[in-house]
């Protein structure tokens, strides 16, 4: 079923609600090990480390799951992927809750996480084969923005949740959404788009080298986002700020994100990609690394949120449209997989700098700096697209 002229069909719209629902429920889960680090610390008796192990589970899969998704979805579909992502997400959730110790949690968030990866490969090529012309932009913006709010939305509720209901309905709440997010798309689903080849292909030499240029871009671009959100915090303890202010921070970051990317795909539509992109690249840049020399934090954070999150969907834009529709499931699954290897590495890289500079602002600058990587790379992608 193609859009009609007036827009698109309202399956396609309670696709994108299901997509939505779906990435709020990846940035709910993935925040609820953070949120919840005191409670599972007291009744386990974990440590740092092990609490980083665990919120790092739910990304583990990434690297292995990503690139069999797109092969998963030549071979069974569109549909049956994205839909059995949503189920893993909603089933790994519900089994952390009822998990009888840190291994049981681990090993649920794991599941989890395969769950998202599937989603995060599948969205786009999903979205891109239903809104094309300027309403992808727009429609990208919108299911992108639901992952930071996720977040927010888990740092806010988590820890009430667990102080009246215990910390495994915490867990179990992340399942919800996702659950919900399967019915809809369910029920929305109505075929269309492109359903690819049912064999295992892979895209032209240069559909790759585009898809993986787009996905250095997007990985070096949330190099900075992880720094702003992994050292901000320890940054500002160190400043002796306040713990609101620390909030305050954090959630201007995440928060404003959602009307940046929307706002971010409407000015590309009109202005072009490339202003939108060089612009936000910058903002990101300046305000990461004026956090991280200790300058105006809050100011400076909600800069980050708004305006330097306007290129987000012109990034993931740019890595969908880079193979051709039959191609986008396996183009998509190169892209994130790039993007978690990347995820791995960067995150170390800036740890590392903070420890050589011995304050956590290292780790902010070197985000910042890696970010701005993306820049070369972004005029190599466009000389090398046709057209």
């Amino acid at each position: 079923m193609n859009p009609r002229p007036g827009g698109a069909p309202l399956a396609a719209w309670g696709i994108l609600a299901a997509i939505s629902l779906a990435r709020f429920a990846f940035g709910y889960q993935l925040q609820t090990v953070a949120s919840l680090g005191a409670e599972l610390a007291g009744e386990f008796g974990l440590n740092f480390a092990a609490i980083g192990s665990l919120v790092g589970a739910y990304m583990l899969p990434g690297i292995v799951v990503a690139l069999a998704c797109g092969f998963l979805a030549q071979r069974f579909g569109d549909r049956a992927l994205l839909g059995g992502g949503m189920a893993l997400m909603a089933a790994g959730s519900a089994a952390a809750a009822l998990a009888a110790g840190p291994l049981g949690i681990g090993a649920a968030r794991v599941l989890a996480g395969a769950g998202a990866v599937a989603l995060t490969v599948m969205q786009g090529k999903v979205l891109a084969d239903r809104f094309p012309g300027r309403n992808f932009l727009l429609t990208l913006g919108l299911m992108l923005g639901a992952f930071p709010i996720g977040i927010g939305i888990g740092q806010l509720t988590h820890g009430p949740i667990a102080h009246e209901f215990g910390w495994r309905s915490a867990f179990l709440a992340g399942a919800l959404p996702a659950g919900l997010a399967a019915v809809v798309l369910l029920a929305s689903w109505r075929g269309g788009g492109h359903a690819g080849r049912r064999s295992l292909g892979w895209p032209t030499r240069a559909e790759c080298a585009l898809v993986l240029i787009a996905g250095l871009i997007w990985t070096f671009y949330n190099a900075s986002f992880s720094a702003f959100l992994t050292y901000t915090p320890a940054l500002l303890l160190r400043q002796g700020a306040p713990g609101w202010v620390t909030d305050l921070v954090l959630n201007l970051g995440t928060w404003g994100n959602l009307p940046a990317i929307l706002f971010g795909g409407a000015v590309a539509a009109r202005f072009g990609a490339g202003r939108v992109f060089l612009f936000g690249a910058l903002i990101s840049f300046v305000s990461v690394a004026a956090i991280g020399l200790g300058s105006a934090p809050v100011f400076w954070g909600a800069l980050f949120g708004t305006l330097g999150a306007l290129h987000a969907g012109v990034i993931v834009g740019t890595g969908t449209l880079s193979a051709a529709p039959e191609n986008r499931a396996v183009g998509m699954a190169l892209f994130y997989t790039t993007y978690y290897l990347g995820g791995t590495i960067f995150p170390a890289v800036c740890g590392r700098a903070a420890d050589l500079m011995g304050d956590p602002g290292g780790a902010l600058l070197t985000g910042g700096a890696i970010s701005l990587l993306s820049l070369p790379l972004w005029a190599l992608h466009r000389r090398l697209a046709p057209g």
